[in-house]
């Protein structure tokens, strides 16, 4: 150890760390999850005020409800702050959740999740590796609509999967339609479903080095789901503030008010405290399990076995399995009841044949006994 006042110069390397990634920016992978009409695309555009995504046509929204598909939709965009640059990248994924049936629905989002490692790990077993793609979903907001009971079981179902490939976060989605008192128990009811189902959300560490960011640690994981209200537009409350926010006749409901929704505890988590710790553990826990899953039984630049498992696909394959059932089973009457005609013919001919035969026997005996009749009598 240097005994010198000044040291050598360690204590700077955290600068120098801070330089480089000032200068590469950062890349970070967001999916929004959740049935139609819950405000996604409001949230996104409010989380970093600015039109990334373009809302949908209202009257439009279910022109191909007959296809029953879940799409992958992917927004890139480029933000700016202070010289710092980050290629965001937004997933969203219309249609899920939208249909009477949504068995399986979630295989669409399931296999994109996958094959971002997939094709992370593929490019890392390439010899020349510089610019490497990384669409590895960093984060999942999972919208949870309001209904102030509970979990739905496609709700719990679509958790339980993703919570073991990448950092969820529940959301429940336009705060504003419940009271206060109805959205703390449901808060609480979500609570219960997700610890008696076993459902791996995001945790972070509380402890930190000053007791500030301790308490504000606590603070947000106690918020935890996150209740939020989205609105690019421009309000102004009674005390004359213009805010971002929705009107009503009782007064305005205000994105970015702590007594109206967790909006802002909720933008803190995902960019201003623990962007870093989401892109991390994406890398060290979620990327590294399903790395150390698949080259337990790969070996190495061995394509992966995909399976189909296209809800789509699964229902076209199911309707041909029945109607090939019902046609088989239509031969097989048609068969049989050919098989039945043929048995009764062949009883009729062999009673024809019986009674002829019989009729034989009788005319060989009548015949056998006029020529015993008509014989010379011998001396």
């Amino acid at each position: 150890m240097s005994s010198s006042g000044a040291g050598i110069g360690i204590a700077n390397l955290p600068n120098q760390r801070h330089k480089i990634v000032a200068k590469s920016g950062a890349n970070f992978t967001l999916m929004v999850c959740g049935e139609s009409g819950l405000g996604k695309t409001t949230f996104i555009n409010t989380l970093f005020t600015t039109s990334i995504k373009t809302p949908k046509n209202q009257k439009r929204r279910f022109n191909k409800s007959a296809e029953k598909t879940v799409e992958i939709e992917i927004i890139r965009a480029e933000l700016e702050e202070k010289q710092f640059n980050v290629k965001l990248s937004v997933i969203d994924t219309p249609g899920f959740g939208d249909y009477t049936n949504n068995r399986d629905s979630w295989m669409p989002i399931i296999d994109f999740i996958d094959d971002q490692h997939e094709s992370y790990m593929r490019q890392e077993q390439q010899p020349k590796r510089q610019e490497l793609s990384d669409m590895r979903v960093h984060c999942c907001l999972y919208f949870i609509r309001p209904t102030g009971h509970t979990l739905k079981p496609l709700d719990i179902e679509v958790m339980k999967r993703l919570g073991t490939r990448v950092n969820l976060i529940p959301v429940i989605a336009k705060a504003d339609t419940l009271t206060p008192t109805d959205l703390h128990k449901f808060k609480k009811r979500i609570l219960e479903v997700i610890a008696a189902q076993n459902i791996q959300c995001y945790t972070f560490p509380l402890e930190s080095d000053d007791e500030a960011s301790t308490k504000r640690n606590m603070n947000i994981m106690a918020a935890m789901p996150f209740s939020i209200i989205g609105s690019t537009d421009d309000v102004v409350t009674i005390d004359g503030r213009t805010v971002k926010g929705r009107q009503y006749s009782w007064g305005v409901a205000e994105v970015e008010n702590e007594d109206h929704c967790d909006f802002k505890k909720l933008r803190q988590l995902l960019i201003r405290t623990h962007m870093l710790d989401l892109i991390s553990s994406t890398e060290e826990t979620h990327y590294e399990n399903y790395r150390h899953t698949q080259m337990e039984t790969r070996k190495i630049g061995e394509p992966k076995v995909k399976t189909v498992t296209n809800p789509k696909w699964k229902e076209e394959e199911e309707a041909l399995r029945k109607r090939f059932t019902e046609q088989v089973r239509l031969e097989e009457n048609r068969f049989r009841s050919w098989e039945q005609q043929l048995i009764a013919e062949r009883d009729r001919l062999n009673k024809d044949l019986e009674a002829e035969h019989s009729h034989i026997k009788a005319l060989e005996a009548e015949l056998e006994s006029l020529q015993v009749g008509l014989s010379p009598k011998r001396k």
